[in-house]
């Protein structure tokens, strides 16, 4: 069974490594953003393939934090691209 997991894993990161074409490629922001997230996503299933090929569990936790990038750059990117103002921390009543 671990064999097919890392195999699992070896296919994700091949499709992940030709969706590189499209960050340096990209006809735009939004496609490059897109693209980055593919990196992310790719990036989360192969540390958690390889997690349950292998049985190290610390495996988990980076998976974990590039979830949380990953929405952070989500967000950061429509902030920017949209130019919505920064969220205030002031009172709001």
């Amino acid at each position: 069974m671990a064999e097919f997991l890392l195999g699992a894993a070896l296919f994700v990161l091949a499709m992940v490594a030709l969706g590189l074409a499209r960050v340096v490629r990209g006809p735009g922001d939004a496609e490059r953003m897109m693209a980055a997230q593919l990196l992310g996503t790719g990036g989360i299933a192969v540390a958690l393939l390889v997690s349950a090929a292998t049985g190290v569990g610390a495996t988990v936790d980076v998976a974990l934090t590039l979830a949380l990038l990953a929405a952070f750059a989500s967000v950061a990117f429509y902030k920017s691209a949209t130019g919505a103002p920064p969220d205030d921390a002031g009172d709001r009543g």
